[in-house]
């Protein structure tokens, strides 16, 4: 998985941390409050968008929310940096991973969706910040995932060729973005995106359902067992 790879590059919710419970548990207050009701496509249609476009989503699907995309994005950060900062943690064996990268000298670089003062609150409350050399959110370039630029902004930060690059992601619409950024992509288990284990796995190089994994050898490719 690792061979050739001068620089690895996280996804952030649900990837790097177990977090994505954080947006459902937001997203139905902030519903409740506001007495909205989601379409039975919600989950699919805002998948892998920004942090921006998740809100203007929000601005142009529910009409009766009297709130601006700015006032929308204050919300939720407001609901969330609290949440992030004690509630969520690394995925198992993430930690031991980056240590290991770390020694080996390969570089580390972030691509979220999530908005800047939240990732920052997650990654400073357990410590991470310190392996990253970039961290790019989907804020600071034109389009989200699966468009590629935010891979492709970190790899630029970092120096290295995206086919140098490997990517952990954790739905379909993140993998794409990491293939489309030409790098090879590790789909990461996890309990929001499961039900999209077959995709995940058609559209992915590797596929993990711990960090422990890849130090064990026992992640899979194409399917197959290693």
């Amino acid at each position: 998985m690792l061979k050739g790879k001068k620089a690895v590059i996280f996804d952030m919710d649900g990837s790097l941390v177990d977090s994505m419970w954080v947006w459902l548990e937001v997203d139905r207050i902030y519903m409740e409050k506001h007495r909205l009701t989601a379409p039975e496509t919600f989950h699919k249609d805002i998948e892998g968008m920004s942090y921006v476009e998740t809100a203007q989503y929000f601005v142009d699907t529910f009409h009766t929310l009297e709130r601006t995309r700015e006032e929308v994005m204050q919300d939720w950060r407001d609901m969330a940096v609290d949440i992030y900062a004690t509630k969520v943690f690394p995925k198992p064996g993430a930690v031991e991973f980056l240590d290991e990268m770390r020694r080996k000298g390969v570089l580390l670089g972030i691509a979220t969706s999530n908005d800047r003062k939240i990732a920052q609150a997650a990654l400073d409350a357990r410590g991470l910040n310190e392996y990253f050399s970039s961290v790019c959110t989907s804020s600071e370039v034109a389009a989200g995932k699966p468009a590629p630029d935010m891979y492709l902004k970190v790899a630029g930060d970092l120096g290295v060729a995206p086919d140098e690059c490997l990517v952990f992601e954790d739905i379909p619409n993140g993998i794409l973005a990491g293939k489309n950024a030409g790098m090879e992509v590790c789909a990461v288990d996890d309990d929001f995106s499961r039900r999209d284990d077959r995709e995940k796995r058609r559209l992915a190089d590797y596929y993990i359902h711990d960090f422990y994994e890849i130090m064990n050898k026992t992640y899979e490719k194409c399917g197959v067992r290693e």
